[in-house]
């Protein structure tokens, strides 16, 4: 039986220098990183490992696909942005903050007027690199801290990043920036992940990162592509962290086995939900818990893009499965966990923009259940998604294939 560790250190150790992305400096002070001496890979796998003795059991149950139905929203185009990757809400009327993956911080204040923010760090933009996700401290209102997660260059080519700084609105800058993560395994790839959240009691950050279509480190302990992390605000492994006592990357992860994981939230209950994309089918809703392996890419409830086929979820139970998955693929990106009162029979649903079907999903919870209960036809590749202070809800547009890059603010219809 071939066994993944082989693999993956197979892959590595055949590898030598990829060629960089772009150049660029370090923009920080010494960070956490991931699996740093281990070679860049060169080229990319075309498919996951094959593990001959596994019998595939179909799965049977959790598939979520629906028809597409016209929306139930009066939609207003309220901005556009140079492919836009993620938004957030700065407290009180301060404005929001988007990323466009070129490298741009903008933010769209209040009025609608949109400024640039200056001092953000060097990306290696294209593909699915660039400047991705960006989350607002939870204890904003002392520090003015935010969080930006990125493709940072580096020798042998790109390698997810996380950093922080601090917010000069006046200055339309930040300030004191350093980067306080970093992946380490650079190389070629997509994939990065890169959703930022936070924990209910505000002590905690997780972060995802992709597998950067690599396949294997996903099941890699030493690194940390194709996890989920918990960390403290400063990027440090977290007490409690399942694996903490082993110190390194395994004492940073909180899960494993992800494949392009897009979307995370938590719950008012504490229930952390995640969302991420499959191979050709096979996008998932995950339950996370501490410590479960989601089994990518030994499992998928999809097949590879070459039509090789993957064993579906529950030919290994060992793994936790998706509580919903889409076969054909829907791509799902940015979720929000709904809490507003403009739309009453929203409110304690998940919501989940979706890119290679274009639309926005709703998904009812019951505990540890989740249902599809609608899937919206929004004709456009919906990239983020976000609640606002007075319980409307924004969306984001890619800006691209058609998507134009436009934020949209949903009301109710008449």
């Amino acid at each position: 039986m071939i066994r993944l560790a082989m693999l993956s250190t197979a892959l590595f150790a055949m590898a030598c220098s990829a060629p960089p992305d772009t150049a660029g400096k370090d923009t920080g002070s010494p960070a956490i990183t991931g699996n740093a001496q281990a070679a860049p890979i060169t080229d990319l796998p075309d498919d996951s490992p094959l593990e001959p003795e596994i019998k595939n059991i179909p799965a049977a149950t959790g598939r979520a696909n629906l028809p597409l139905t016209q929306p139930p929203f009066a939609v207003a185009k309220i901005g556009e942005f140079d492919e836009p990757f993620a938004m957030a809400f700065l407290p009180g009327d301060q404005g929001l903050l988007v990323t466009e993956k070129g490298g741009a911080l903008k933010l769209r204040r209040t009025d609608g007027g949109v400024v640039t923010i200056n001092g953000v760090p060097k990306v290696v933009a294209g593909g699915q690199g660039g400047l991705l996700d960006v989350a607002i401290a939870p204890d904003y209102a002392a520090s003015h801290h935010i969080y930006l997660s990125y493709a940072e260059p580096g020798p042998g080519g790109s390698a997810l990043a996380l950093a922080r700084a601090t917010l000069d609105i006046a200055g339309k800058r930040l300030a004191d920036l350093s980067v306080i993560w970093r992946s380490g395994s650079s190389g070629p790839g997509g994939q990065f992940g890169s959703v930022i959240t936070f924990s209910p009691d505000g002590q905690n950050l997780f972060l995802t990162s992709g597998e950067r279509q690599r396949f294997t480190p996903a099941q890699d302990p030493k690194q940390a592509l194709g996890k989920i992390l918990r960390l403290t605000l400063d990027g440090k492994a977290a007490p409690g962290n399942p694996m903490y006592d082993k110190g390194g990357i395994e004492a940073t992860t909180w899960t494993s086995g992800h494949r392009n994981p897009y979307g995370l939230v938590f719950a008012p209950d504490g229930k952390l939900w995640e969302d991420e994309m499959g191979p050709r089918g096979g996008d998932e809703l995950n339950l996370i818990l501490p410590g479960k392996n989601y089994g990518w890419p030994i499992v998928s409830n999809g097949d590879n893009y070459s039509g090789q086929p993957i064993p579906d979820h529950p030919s290994r139970p060992d793994f936790e499965a998706p509580k919903l998955w889409w076969n054909p693929s829907v791509s799902p990106a940015g979720m929000i966990y709904y809490s507003g009162d403009m739309f009453p029979a929203l409110k304690g649903s998940l919501l989940i923009g979706t890119m290679s079907t274009p639309g926005l999903a709703h998904v009812t919870l019951a505990g540890d259940k989740a249902h599809p209960a609608d899937f919206w036809d929004f004709q456009a590749r919906l990239r983020d998604i976000a609640q606002a202070p007075d319980g409307s809800i924004w969306l984001l547009e890619d800006g691209e294939k058609g998507s134009g890059g436009r934020l949209l603010r949903l009301t109710p219809k008449g």
